[in-house]
Protein backbone atom coordinates (compact mmCIF):
# COMPACT_ATOMS: atom_id res chain seq x y z
CA UNK A 1 0.00 0.00 0.00
CA UNK A 2 1.58 3.78 -0.60
CA UNK A 3 1.38 6.71 1.10
CA UNK A 4 0.13 9.73 -0.41
CA UNK A 5 -0.50 13.25 0.83
CA UNK A 6 -3.37 14.85 1.38
CA UNK A 7 -3.90 17.97 -1.24
CA UNK A 8 -5.86 21.18 -0.40
CA UNK A 9 -6.44 22.02 -3.76
CA UNK A 10 -6.80 20.55 -7.44
CA UNK A 11 -7.33 22.12 -10.99
CA UNK A 12 -7.29 19.56 -14.17
CA UNK A 13 -6.92 21.28 -17.46
CA UNK A 14 -8.37 19.51 -20.25
CA UNK A 15 -5.84 20.12 -23.08
CA UNK A 16 -7.30 17.25 -25.63
CA UNK A 17 -10.73 15.62 -25.61
CA UNK A 18 -13.17 14.90 -28.13
CA UNK A 19 -15.84 17.47 -27.62
CA UNK A 20 -15.85 21.08 -27.65
CA UNK A 21 -18.96 23.75 -27.25
CA UNK A 22 -17.57 27.25 -27.65
CA UNK A 23 -20.87 28.82 -26.57
CA UNK A 24 -21.18 26.38 -23.01
CA UNK A 25 -22.08 28.87 -20.32
CA UNK A 26 -22.51 26.50 -17.53
CA UNK A 27 -19.44 27.38 -15.30
CA UNK A 28 -19.96 26.59 -11.67
CA UNK A 29 -16.76 26.73 -8.59
CA UNK A 30 -15.99 22.84 -9.90
CA UNK A 31 -16.34 23.67 -14.15
CA UNK A 32 -14.41 26.40 -16.22
CA UNK A 33 -15.07 26.55 -19.44
CA UNK A 34 -12.56 27.16 -21.75
CA UNK A 35 -12.17 31.19 -22.11
CA UNK A 36 -13.48 32.66 -25.26
CA UNK A 37 -11.86 36.25 -25.55
CA UNK A 38 -8.82 37.44 -26.04
CA UNK A 39 -8.01 41.21 -25.13
CA UNK A 40 -12.06 41.90 -25.28
CA UNK A 41 -11.98 40.27 -28.64
CA UNK A 42 -13.05 36.75 -29.83
CA UNK A 43 -9.88 34.80 -29.67
CA UNK A 44 -8.66 31.35 -31.45
CA UNK A 45 -10.55 28.12 -30.64
CA UNK A 46 -9.75 25.42 -28.59
CA UNK A 47 -9.02 22.20 -30.81
CA UNK A 48 -11.11 19.14 -30.20
CA UNK A 49 -9.21 15.77 -31.13
CA UNK A 50 -9.93 11.81 -30.51
CA UNK A 51 -7.46 12.05 -28.03
CA UNK A 52 -6.80 12.94 -24.41
CA UNK A 53 -4.32 15.18 -22.27
CA UNK A 54 -4.35 17.21 -18.90
CA UNK A 55 -2.14 19.51 -17.13
CA UNK A 56 -2.34 19.42 -13.75
CA UNK A 57 -1.99 21.55 -10.52
CA UNK A 58 -1.59 20.54 -6.97
CA UNK A 59 -1.70 22.75 -3.67
CA UNK A 60 -0.49 21.64 -0.36
CA UNK A 61 -0.81 24.43 2.22
CA UNK A 62 1.48 26.72 -0.03
CA UNK A 63 3.19 24.61 -2.26
CA UNK A 64 2.21 24.83 -5.66
CA UNK A 65 3.01 21.47 -8.26
CA UNK A 66 2.41 21.11 -12.06
CA UNK A 67 2.29 17.84 -14.34
CA UNK A 68 1.41 16.59 -17.76
CA UNK A 69 -0.94 13.39 -17.87
CA UNK A 70 -1.05 12.37 -21.64
CA UNK A 71 -0.31 14.03 -24.56
CA UNK A 72 -2.94 14.41 -27.38
CA UNK A 73 -3.20 12.84 -30.42
CA UNK A 74 -1.97 14.79 -32.78
CA UNK A 75 1.63 16.71 -32.61
CA UNK A 76 -0.14 20.16 -32.08
CA UNK A 77 -3.54 19.45 -30.94
CA UNK A 78 -2.56 19.75 -27.14
CA UNK A 79 -0.14 21.92 -27.43
CA UNK A 80 -1.99 24.59 -29.01
CA UNK A 81 -5.16 24.45 -26.58
CA UNK A 82 -2.00 25.18 -23.89
CA UNK A 83 -0.84 28.29 -25.89
CA UNK A 84 -4.86 29.67 -25.84
CA UNK A 85 -5.34 28.91 -22.46
CA UNK A 86 -2.30 30.24 -21.58
CA UNK A 87 -0.90 27.22 -19.67
CA UNK A 88 2.34 27.05 -17.95
CA UNK A 89 4.33 24.37 -19.53
CA UNK A 90 7.33 25.45 -17.88
CA UNK A 91 6.51 24.57 -14.62
CA UNK A 92 5.69 21.33 -15.56
CA UNK A 93 7.68 19.20 -13.19
CA UNK A 94 6.79 15.43 -14.12
CA UNK A 95 5.10 13.41 -17.03
CA UNK A 96 3.05 10.36 -17.05
CA UNK A 97 1.54 8.43 -19.90
CA UNK A 98 -1.77 6.07 -19.11
CA UNK A 99 -0.81 3.85 -22.11
CA UNK A 100 0.97 3.25 -25.35
CA UNK A 101 -1.57 3.95 -27.77
CA UNK A 102 -1.51 7.22 -30.11
CA UNK A 103 -4.01 9.51 -28.89
CA UNK A 104 -2.24 9.31 -26.09
CA UNK A 105 1.71 10.17 -26.98
CA UNK A 106 1.08 11.90 -30.22
CA UNK A 107 1.77 15.10 -29.07
CA UNK A 108 4.36 13.89 -26.68
CA UNK A 109 7.50 15.70 -28.27
CA UNK A 110 5.93 19.34 -29.21
CA UNK A 111 4.54 19.15 -24.98
CA UNK A 112 7.67 17.92 -23.95
CA UNK A 113 9.42 20.90 -26.03
CA UNK A 114 7.44 23.30 -24.82
CA UNK A 115 8.69 22.73 -21.07
CA UNK A 116 11.99 24.01 -21.63
CA UNK A 117 13.07 21.23 -18.86
CA UNK A 118 15.13 18.38 -19.43
CA UNK A 119 15.62 15.43 -17.03
CA UNK A 120 12.05 15.42 -15.16
CA UNK A 121 10.59 12.05 -14.83
CA UNK A 122 8.56 10.54 -17.36
CA UNK A 123 6.77 7.93 -15.75
CA UNK A 124 5.44 5.35 -17.83
CA UNK A 125 4.48 1.14 -17.87
CA UNK A 126 7.14 -1.09 -19.70
CA UNK A 127 4.19 -2.45 -21.91
CA UNK A 128 3.81 1.17 -23.93
CA UNK A 129 6.19 0.45 -25.63
CA UNK A 130 5.39 -2.79 -27.15
CA UNK A 131 5.34 -2.84 -30.92
CA UNK A 132 3.86 -3.16 -33.51
CA UNK A 133 0.39 -3.53 -32.01
CA UNK A 134 -2.45 -3.75 -33.98
CA UNK A 135 -6.72 -3.85 -34.60
CA UNK A 136 -7.66 -7.51 -36.18
CA UNK A 137 -11.06 -6.91 -37.72
CA UNK A 138 -13.73 -10.23 -38.13
CA UNK A 139 -12.61 -9.70 -41.84
CA UNK A 140 -8.86 -10.29 -41.22
CA UNK A 141 -7.69 -6.81 -42.12
CA UNK A 142 -5.70 -5.13 -39.97
CA UNK A 143 -4.79 -1.60 -38.49
CA UNK A 144 -1.51 -0.99 -37.02
CA UNK A 145 -1.09 1.08 -33.91
CA UNK A 146 1.70 3.61 -34.21
CA UNK A 147 4.64 2.60 -31.86
CA UNK A 148 6.09 4.87 -28.85
CA UNK A 149 9.59 4.65 -28.41
CA UNK A 150 12.08 4.84 -25.66
CA UNK A 151 14.15 6.58 -27.80
CA UNK A 152 11.89 9.11 -28.45
CA UNK A 153 11.48 9.90 -24.23
CA UNK A 154 15.60 9.94 -24.22
CA UNK A 155 15.42 12.49 -27.31
CA UNK A 156 13.51 14.86 -25.26
CA UNK A 157 15.65 14.78 -22.40
CA UNK A 158 13.43 13.55 -19.99
CA UNK A 159 14.26 10.92 -17.13
CA UNK A 160 12.53 7.72 -18.46
CA UNK A 161 11.10 5.30 -15.27
CA UNK A 162 9.45 2.36 -16.09
CA UNK A 163 6.90 0.79 -13.76
CA UNK A 164 4.83 -2.12 -13.53
CA UNK A 165 3.69 -0.81 -9.65
CA UNK A 166 2.45 2.18 -8.17
CA UNK A 167 4.92 4.78 -8.42
CA UNK A 168 4.36 8.17 -5.92
CA UNK A 169 5.00 11.16 -7.58
CA UNK A 170 5.65 15.33 -7.06
CA UNK A 171 6.50 14.45 -3.27
CA UNK A 172 4.05 11.50 -2.44
CA UNK A 173 0.94 13.91 -3.34
CA UNK A 174 0.19 11.86 -6.87
CA UNK A 175 0.06 8.30 -7.27
CA UNK A 176 0.91 6.63 -10.86
CA UNK A 177 -0.91 3.32 -10.67
CA UNK A 178 0.57 1.30 -12.51
CA UNK A 179 -0.68 -2.26 -13.73
CA UNK A 180 -4.22 -2.22 -12.86
CA UNK A 181 -5.86 -5.46 -10.94
CA UNK A 182 -8.62 -6.91 -13.10
CA UNK A 183 -11.76 -8.36 -11.00
CA UNK A 184 -14.71 -7.65 -12.77
CA UNK A 185 -16.46 -10.34 -14.33
CA UNK A 186 -17.16 -8.02 -17.13
CA UNK A 187 -14.40 -5.57 -17.84
CA UNK A 188 -12.54 -7.62 -20.40
CA UNK A 189 -10.19 -5.31 -22.08
CA UNK A 190 -10.30 -4.92 -25.97
CA UNK A 191 -10.96 -8.24 -27.87
CA UNK A 192 -9.03 -6.90 -31.27
CA UNK A 193 -6.51 -6.17 -29.73
CA UNK A 194 -3.58 -7.78 -30.90
CA UNK A 195 0.95 -7.35 -30.84
CA UNK A 196 2.95 -9.68 -32.01
CA UNK A 197 6.54 -10.92 -30.34
CA UNK A 198 8.90 -13.03 -32.42
CA UNK A 199 6.47 -13.93 -34.81
CA UNK A 200 3.60 -15.12 -33.06
CA UNK A 201 0.52 -13.25 -32.87
CA UNK A 202 -0.48 -12.95 -29.30
CA UNK A 203 -3.55 -10.72 -27.99
CA UNK A 204 -3.02 -7.34 -26.15
CA UNK A 205 -4.15 -6.80 -22.49
CA UNK A 206 -2.98 -3.80 -22.78
CA UNK A 207 -1.88 -4.03 -19.58
CA UNK A 208 0.24 -0.41 -19.65
CA UNK A 209 -3.25 1.28 -18.96
CA UNK A 210 -3.40 2.81 -15.43
CA UNK A 211 -4.18 6.13 -14.21
CA UNK A 212 -3.30 8.51 -11.67
CA UNK A 213 -5.10 9.02 -8.40
CA UNK A 214 -5.12 12.37 -5.57
CA UNK A 215 -6.22 12.27 -2.45
CA UNK A 216 -8.54 15.35 -1.58
CA UNK A 217 -8.34 16.54 1.56
CA UNK A 218 -11.61 15.48 3.43
CA UNK A 219 -13.00 14.63 0.26
CA UNK A 220 -11.37 11.39 -0.92
CA UNK A 221 -9.45 10.05 -4.11
CA UNK A 222 -9.43 12.12 -7.44
CA UNK A 223 -9.16 9.08 -10.21
CA UNK A 224 -8.19 10.16 -13.49
CA UNK A 225 -7.94 7.83 -16.58
CA UNK A 226 -6.60 7.65 -20.24
CA UNK A 227 -8.91 5.18 -21.56
CA UNK A 228 -9.60 2.78 -18.76
CA UNK A 229 -8.60 -0.09 -20.76
CA UNK A 230 -8.49 -2.11 -17.61
CA UNK A 231 -12.23 -1.19 -16.62
CA UNK A 232 -13.05 2.30 -15.13
CA UNK A 233 -14.74 -0.14 -12.33
CA UNK A 234 -11.38 -1.84 -11.78
CA UNK A 235 -9.37 1.33 -11.98
CA UNK A 236 -10.91 2.52 -9.01
CA UNK A 237 -10.92 0.10 -7.36
CA UNK A 238 -7.31 -0.77 -7.45
CA UNK A 239 -7.05 3.05 -6.22
CA UNK A 240 -8.55 2.10 -3.07
CA UNK A 241 -6.48 -0.85 -2.33
CA UNK A 242 -2.96 0.79 -3.93
CA UNK A 243 -4.18 3.44 -1.59
CA UNK A 244 -5.97 2.58 1.76
CA UNK A 245 -8.42 5.25 1.43
CA UNK A 246 -12.26 4.08 -0.05
CA UNK A 247 -13.59 7.39 -0.38
CA UNK A 248 -13.66 8.66 -3.83
CA UNK A 249 -14.60 12.40 -4.79
CA UNK A 250 -14.29 11.79 -8.66
CA UNK A 251 -13.99 9.73 -11.21
CA UNK A 252 -12.18 11.64 -14.51
CA UNK A 253 -10.92 10.09 -17.65
CA UNK A 254 -11.87 7.85 -20.68
CA UNK A 255 -14.32 4.79 -19.71
CA UNK A 256 -13.53 3.17 -23.12
CA UNK A 257 -17.77 2.50 -23.30
CA UNK A 258 -18.03 2.97 -27.01
CA UNK A 259 -19.36 0.83 -30.01
CA UNK A 260 -20.89 -2.16 -30.27
CA UNK A 261 -18.12 -4.56 -27.77
CA UNK A 262 -18.31 -1.88 -24.99
CA UNK A 263 -21.98 -0.73 -25.27
CA UNK A 264 -23.61 -4.04 -23.69
CA UNK A 265 -21.56 -3.12 -20.59
CA UNK A 266 -23.02 0.66 -20.43
CA UNK A 267 -24.93 -0.35 -17.62
CA UNK A 268 -23.37 -2.61 -15.59
CA UNK A 269 -20.74 -0.30 -15.55
CA UNK A 270 -23.12 3.06 -14.52
CA UNK A 271 -24.67 0.74 -11.74
CA UNK A 272 -20.95 -0.14 -10.41
CA UNK A 273 -20.02 3.70 -10.46
CA UNK A 274 -22.96 4.76 -8.55
CA UNK A 275 -21.65 2.34 -5.66
CA UNK A 276 -18.63 4.20 -5.27
CA UNK A 277 -20.96 7.16 -4.15
CA UNK A 278 -18.66 9.68 -5.36
CA UNK A 279 -19.78 12.84 -5.92
CA UNK A 280 -18.64 13.72 -9.31
CA UNK A 281 -18.58 11.73 -12.56
CA UNK A 282 -16.26 12.88 -15.93
CA UNK A 283 -16.59 10.86 -18.59
CA UNK A 284 -14.31 11.82 -21.35
CA UNK A 285 -12.72 10.93 -24.61
CA UNK A 286 -13.37 7.45 -25.35
CA UNK A 287 -16.42 7.19 -23.19
CA UNK A 288 -18.87 7.30 -25.98
CA UNK A 289 -21.92 9.29 -26.35
CA UNK A 290 -24.10 6.39 -25.63
CA UNK A 291 -22.47 5.66 -22.27
CA UNK A 292 -21.83 9.66 -21.31
CA UNK A 293 -25.72 10.07 -22.30
CA UNK A 294 -26.56 6.87 -19.75
CA UNK A 295 -24.19 8.21 -17.48
CA UNK A 296 -25.77 11.55 -16.95
CA UNK A 297 -29.20 10.11 -16.62
CA UNK A 298 -28.09 8.08 -13.84
CA UNK A 299 -26.46 10.14 -11.98
CA UNK A 300 -27.72 13.46 -12.89
CA UNK A 301 -26.33 15.09 -10.01
CA UNK A 302 -22.88 14.02 -10.12
CA UNK A 303 -22.37 14.60 -13.79
CA UNK A 304 -19.94 16.84 -15.66
CA UNK A 305 -19.68 17.50 -19.36
CA UNK A 306 -15.93 17.51 -19.88
CA UNK A 307 -14.67 19.34 -23.20
CA UNK A 308 -11.35 20.24 -24.19
CA UNK A 309 -10.08 23.68 -22.38
CA UNK A 310 -12.32 23.26 -19.51
CA UNK A 311 -11.00 23.26 -16.21
CA UNK A 312 -12.12 21.01 -13.16
CA UNK A 313 -11.32 22.57 -9.75
CA UNK A 314 -11.27 20.57 -6.26
CA UNK A 315 -11.10 22.11 -3.33
CA UNK A 316 -11.20 20.55 0.42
Amino acid sequence: MSVIHEVDHIEIITLQDNYIDVTASDNTETVTRARKLSGGAIGQSILAEHGFSAFITLWRGTDKRHMLFDFGVSTFGAAHNADVLGVPLDAVEVMALSHGHYDHFGGFAELAGRTGRKDIEFIVHPSAFRTPRYIKYSSGATSVMPPFHRHTVEEAGLRLIETCDPYPLLDDTVLFLGEIERKTAFEKGLPTAFFEEDGVEIWDPIEDDTSLTIHLKNKGLVVLSGCAHSGIINTVRHAQTATGIQRIHAVMGGFHLSGPLFEPIIEETADALKMFEPSYVIPCHCTGRKAINHIEQEMPDTFLMNMSGTRMTFSA
